[in-house]
């Protein structure tokens, strides 16, 4: 699972690690934006059945044996502990990574992008900064995109997995 505040580039990194793993890209903004226009609506703000929705496709795609590339700013503990609880139903292994971007790229991220789905709003600076993102101390990973390229950024995801692989292997059977 991805997270970390917008423009820190999350999509960027999601859609060529799901390229590069052949899994499924559960982006939550999509969702979102898709309900939005199904509904009566369009101007409100999304609230948590983006979530719910992308933890159900998630859901589908694990128990089909797929890999999925969770994309959304996950602000919360409880969104984050939400996509392990999906993960562990379906008996997935959850690697979480937290993006971040040094503070003038990042800003200058937010002020030049543009939506890339129809009818989504990016949000502006002050709203990146007010969002109220809660700090993520348990994430597995923590990738600071500034300079980076993407290439590197799933390098050091798949590495992460590895690792990660290495230890449950290593790890005493529980009798479960």
């Amino acid at each position: 699972m991805l997270g970390g505040r917008p423009g820190t580039g999350k999509t960027t990194l999601a859609r060529a690690w799901a390229a590069a793993r052949g899994a499924a890209h559960a982006r939550v903004d999509t969702i979102e934006q898709a309900l939005l226009r199904a509904g009566d609506a369009p101007d409100r703000s999304p609230g948590p059945e983006g979530y719910a929705a992308a933890y159900a496709v998630a859901a589908d795609q694990l128990t089909l044996g797929l890999d999925v590339v969770a994309d959304s700013v996950n602000p919360l503990a409880v969104t984050r502990q939400a996509w392990q609880e999906v993960a562990r139903r379906a008996g997935a292994r959850v690697l979480q990574v937290e993006l971040t971007c040094a503070g003038a790229e990042h800003r200058r991220r937010v002020d030049t992008r543009t939506a890339d789905i129809p009818g989504h709003l990016v949000p502006r600076w002050e709203e990146v900064l007010t969002s109220g993102y809660e700090p993520w101390p348990e994430a597995d990973l923590s990738l600071d995109t500034t300079g980076q390229p993407v290439v590197e950024l799933v390098a050091a995801v798949e590495t992460a997995l590895v690792k990660a692989a290495v230890v449950d292997a290593a790890a005493p059977s529980r009798g479960n």
